[in-house]
């Protein structure tokens, strides 16, 4: 037997800035970064657009045309795509067609840009379509929200949903930068402003416990939109997003994915309510019920556990609700057990806290114990609701 073998490596690198007014024509972040990288042959780019944020910001497009007419380094292609926003953008299949067919009309190459501003839904469709289109075009994100701005946006991974099933078609390809512009935010409704601080809990649980401290002292101040500490928070969040990206398996290889703390249940909770929770709900009642499974486990003590259920509803987070309550085996949301595990190949390997910054993998999962977890979960609300009705 003879047989021939070849082994290499590549190098990824991306920045990602911060920034105010990215738009405006005195910011000079965007057009200096296209004059590092400038090249012969006419580079383009092309935007696509969340609805919601186009909505927000009626005078974006005028912006982004007066910015480009005076910096030049690119030529800008004037026909915008609006696409809806959330969960819709990766359900409809037609919209991953429409971005394919503007790769062809227009004559975007692998030299030329896709730029998607919105929400970390529209970023993972436009990605998507930049990674298989020509077999990679230079992918630029403009993350508007906050879980898209400390995680989803600035990640590795793209993708639409499939025969129901979340992400199921995607790639690994990470974009060519990342340009967070806080006055995004400004324009957010409270709950999608809200709903991303869970990525930073789920973050800070299993790996930096000073990060979940800081969480916990500043709860109020994060609900009240304090723009200083969601700036710290975004920023510190998207850092240990990072710090993880660059260790020994990037592109999910192996089972473990610890940055999916509570994500198992979050995925089935979405899909099972059509999508009328955002993610970062789900996630919030997704880490409460795996960190409460963690505490029936012995893994982790009571005090710790009413920590981190504490903080989730000073944030103002339903920690459950009809779709995610276990009441016995057949319950749906178990479903999500299977499909997660479909999901990342290989075994069952779900995340558990041994301590606040400390995670743990195991791969089983006792379906009696999530029950007694959930009823742990729907005792703690209903007491806190007790004392709060007590108090008024």
């Amino acid at each position: 037997m003879s047989y021939l073998e070849q082994s290499f490596s590549v190098k990824f690198d991306y920045k990602i800035y911060f920034t105010t007014a990215l738009f405006h024509l005195e910011n000079t972040i965007l057009s200096n970064f296209f004059k590092e990288r400038s090249a012969t042959g006419g580079q383009k780019i092309y935007f696509v657009l969340d609805e919601g944020v186009a909505l927000a910001h009626p005078n974006l497009t005028n912006e982004i045309t007066a910015y480009f007419a005076l910096n030049q380094e690119v030529k800008l292609i004037p026909d915008f795509l609006i696409v809806p926003g959330g969960e819709a953008a990766k359900n409809n299949n037609d919209l991953f067609d429409k971005i394919v067919a503007a790769v062809d009309t227009y004559g975007i190459d692998r030299h030329s840009y896709i730029a998607a501003i919105g929400g970390g839904a529209v970023l993972d469709l436009v990605g998507y379509a930049a990674a298989v289109s020509h077999r990679g075009i230079k992918h630029i994100r403009i993350p508007t929200t906050v879980l898209s701005q400390n995680d989803s946006g600035i990640g590795v991974k793209n993708g639409i949903n499939y025969k129901g099933k979340k992400n199921f078609l995607g790639t690994f390809a990470p974009p060519l930068a990342v340009f967070n512009d806080e006055t995004f935010l400004f324009t957010l409704s409270d709950r999608d402003y809200r709903s991303g601080i869970s990525e930073a809990i789920k973050v800070a649980l299993i790996k930096d416990p000073d990060f979940f401290y800081w969480i916990e002292n500043h709860t109020t101040a994060l609900v009240n939109r304090d723009t200083e500490k969601m700036n710290y928070l975004i920023k510190h969040c998207a850092k240990l997003h990072l710090d993880h990206i660059a260790g020994d398996d990037p592109f999910e290889t192996g089972s473990a994915r610890p940055l999916d703390f509570g994500h198992w249940a979050a995925h089935k909770q979405e899909q099972l309510s059509n999508f009328s929770v955002l993610h970062g709900e789900a996630v919030a009642m997704g880490i409460a019920l795996d960190s409460t499974y963690s505490f029936l486990t012995g893994l982790l003590t009571e005090a710790q556990l009413q920590r981190i259920l504490n903080v989730l509803v000073q944030l103002e987070f339903d920690i459950t609700d009809p779709v995610i309550q276990i009441n016995d085996a057949t319950s749906p949301i178990l479903k999500g057990l299977a499909e997660f595990q479909e999901h990342l190949g290989g075994k069952l390997t779900i995340t558990l806290l041994t301590d606040l910054g400390t995670g743990k993998e195991v791969h089983e999962m006792d379906h009696q114990l999530l029950i007694q977890a959930s009823a742990y979960i729907a005792d703690f609300v209903k007491n806190k609701l007790s004392i709060n009705s007590s108090n008024n």
